[in-house]
């Protein structure tokens, strides 16, 4: 067949033929893809026009101008214009489904906002952030909780804490939990059944070999300082290798037969405001509860008050995720597990407001502390 409309109506001979044997053979049409939508107007508006002259011709003829036949051949023109009218149809659909005459500037309207929608993605760093944003903090918190520590503050019962609450500014004494006269000597003391435990907080290995750092409140005025080691029974007795009240910083050591679960110490200097921040620690005695946030400033500035006096601490770093009391000297990890800041005070006047020492400054503090290169 070629590309063009055939018809194959063979014409009949009014005067030769009575009405009972004319024979009238259908219109046949064949639809080539290429033609045009103008033509295809054009043979269905030239094909109506014959079958409306036929009709006429044959309702005035001798055999066709009986009643009866003028009705039968109109009927058949209006079934022969109908069945026109529906290949026509469909040569159009077919037509406009080829050259995508009606969806192929969606598709092309899709595609580009497709591309722009990735694009401003990757640009702003949120790639399916949805998704990997929570596969990632919990294969942080996987790996970081075991190297995280509880670390118990037992002294003698006519000590005190040696931490005020709700101090200037409404900043709360760093976090350590005291515990009531109900909870003393809970934990037992190897040295005297006097020793009460007078606080608890957090802390984490920094070292294999069983150096753990925490805030130096944490453990301030203890008689003995017990460690609970995720995986073991028993508490460590820790000793204090160092403290340094001016950063609220100290260095514990438990030795122990095999090698401690450590975490990394990151740079604090290449975080930016908005990057994901996990906190773990033991906030009201809730061991390694972790916590989730946005590191919301930096450099931030606070006063401590207390019994002993104002401490100014300077260049902190601020964070909504939740940090209680008992979350003193924990870590705050960064998206890639590593430590950017020990966790260290919060606002007990405001929701979200908590504080952490960043680790850009406490390098040579901690070198001081263990005596060598950490």
């Amino acid at each position: 067949m070629n590309n063009e409309y055939e018809n194959n109506h063979n014409n009949v001979n009014d005067t030769d033929k009575p009405e009972s044997t004319a024979e009238h053979k259908p219109y046949t049409y064949t639809y080539g893809p290429n033609r045009s939508a103008s033509t295809l107007r054009t043979a269905y508006e030239n094909q109506l026009m014959k079958l409306t002259d036929e009709g006429g011709e044959q309702g005035n003829s001798g055999w066709g101008s009986k009643k009866p036949g003028k009705k039968k051949s109109q009927a058949k023109a209006m079934v022969a214009a109908f069945l026109v009218g529906a290949v026509v149809i469909s040569g159009f659909m077919y037509a406009s489904d080829r050259t995508n005459l009606f969806t192929g500037n969606e598709q092309a309207s899709t595609a580009a906002t497709t591309t722009a929608s990735n694009s401003a993605q990757q640009a702003a760093g949120v790639t399916t952030a949805s998704v990997s944003v929570d596969a990632t903090i919990a294969d942080v918190y996987k790996a970081a909780s075991p190297a995280v520590v509880k670390i118990e503050n037992y002294t003698q019962p006519v000590q005190s804490n040696g931490r005020g609450y709700g101090g200037r500014g409404g900043f709360q004494g760093f976090g350590q939990v005291p515990q009531t006269q109900e909870d003393s000597g809970q934990s037992g003391s190897t040295d005297s059944s006097q020793l009460e435990l007078a606080g608890t907080g957090t802390g984490f290995f920094f070292e294999s070999s069983g150096y753990i750092l925490t805030n130096q409140h944490v453990v301030a005025d203890a008689s003995q300082v017990k460690v609970q080691v995720e995986g073991y029974d028993e508490p460590f007795i820790a000793e204090v290798v160092g403290e340094n009240a001016e950063q609220d910083l100290a260095v514990l050591k438990i030795s122990g037969t095999e090698a401690f679960p450590t975490l990394a110490i990151g740079d604090s200097n290449q975080t930016a405001i908005g990057d994901w921040v996990i906190a773990i620690g033991n906030p009201y005695g809730f061991d390694h509860t972790m916590t989730v946030g946005v590191l919301s400033a930096k450099e931030r500035p606070i006063t401590i008050s207390d019994e002993d006096g104002d401490h100014v601490y300077e260049h902190l770093l601020q964070t909504d995720a939740s940090i209680n009391p008992g979350n003193s000297g924990g870590p705050l990890l960064n998206a890639s597990g590593q430590v950017i800041g020990i966790n260290t005070a919060v606002n007990s006047e405001a929701q979200g407001i908590g504080f952490a020492i960043p680790t850009s400054t406490i390098q040579e503090t901690l070198k001081q502390l263990v005596g060598h290169n950490v």
